[in-house]
């Protein structure tokens, strides 16, 4: 008896889920042990988004050989990253000076939390964890952060290095069409938004936390720039960021409350309301697909991963909802239900 209609269905979607399958570790694999090169090549495909609109209006509107454009829009760009980088590194290098003042201020804390532990009948014995506070060099993990710092900017110079050829190979005229077409309008349009609402958050985290003279608030302020292009946990992180420092600096006391609870209401007022409606459906994708991909780049790649995680995967909906076999991939990452 031959199978029916429905049968024959439910096998293929069956063999092309299974395939998916396949291929996706097989492809990880590769990406894995490619991860040195193909991370700085899609961030500098990614940040080609941001540098083209730039170098097309030199081109287009001011009549400027394209050369001309791409240099001036890569000298803006080291121009705007380089000094920040070296803020960074000053900022963390003065933090560090001052390594010992915040590690008796930390012993300070936690004597204090022991006597009222013990003031309320607990038998505690915190010998053992001031030997290992005082002991923690933190003047040399902060200057190792540093020369990890300057360490990247290889890594930097390589992105340039790409963003450079994809610019030049760019035609400001030429129009796509098809899937390339919506590849490039969708995220285009949410690296514009994802750039726009980090710029927000990170110059206002910074602001905010430097009116209250929190040490760190100009690194704090451009790791929230940084983590804003990491979905959902990169807003936790950047609430949380400033709290061991203003616990170190102000103990349990009102500006703590405050620098925890005002870039909080920052990250919700922007997150909920303000990036969803100017991204639109740039992405659709389902907060757990999200979460699940955040986490599948992140084990992939790292915090490089974590940052690509939403274009990557959005790309890659698009492609599946063209094809025919795997488009109920592409509805269960947008969180469509068969039958629903």
């Amino acid at each position: 008896m031959p199978p029916s209609p429905e049968d024959s269905s439910a096998q293929g979607r069956l063999i092309a889920g299974s395939l998916v399958i396949l291929a996706v570790l097989g492809i990880g694999a590769a990406l894995y042990f490619l991860r040195p090169v193909m991370v700085p090549l899609i961030l500098a495909l990614l940040a080609s988004y941001l540098v083209s609109p730039v170098v097309d209006f030199l081109q287009v509107r001011l009549r400027l050989p394209r050369i001309l454009g791409i240099l001036a829009a890569l000298v803006l760009a080291v121009g705007i990253t380089l000094p920040l980088g070296l803020l960074v590194a000053s900022s963390i290098s003065s933090l560090a000076d001052h390594g010992p003042v915040y590690q008796t201020r930390l012993l300070g804390m936690i004597d204090g939390l022991m006597n009222y532990l013990r003031d309320q009948g607990l038998p505690l014995d915190d010998t053992s964890m001031r030997e290992r506070l005082a002991a923690l060099p933190i003047a040399q993990i902060l200057m190792g952060t540093v020369n990890q710092l300057l360490a990247s900017i290889s890594t930097f110079l390589l992105v340039l290095v790409f963003v450079l050829f994809l610019v030049a190979g760019r035609m400001p005229n030429v129009h796509k069409i098809g899937v390339w077409r919506e590849i490039d309008e969708r995220v285009n349009r949410y690296l514009l938004v994802k750039f726009f609402t980090s710029v927000v958050t990170g110059v206002l985290t910074g602001l905010i936390l430097f009116a209250f003279g929190l040490d760190l608030a100009v690194v704090i302020g451009l790791l929230a720039f940084f983590l804003n292009f990491v979905p959902t946990i990169g807003a936790l992180v950047t609430i949380m960021l400033p709290l061991p420092v203003a616990l170190v600096q102000f103990g349990l006391s009102m500006p703590t409350l405050l620098i925890l609870l005002i870039p909080g209401i920052l990250q919700v007022t922007l997150g909920t309301f303000v990036e969803p409606r100017l991204t639109g459906k740039a992405l659709e994708l389902h907060p757990l697909t999200v979460l699940l991909c955040l986490v599948f780049w992140g084990v992939l790649w790292g915090i490089p991963g974590a940052f690509l995680a939403a274009p990557i995967t959005a790309v890659i909906k698009i492609v599946l909802d063209r094809i025919e076999t795997t488009r109920f991939v592409g509805d269960l990452m947008a969180g469509r239900l068969p039958g629903a």
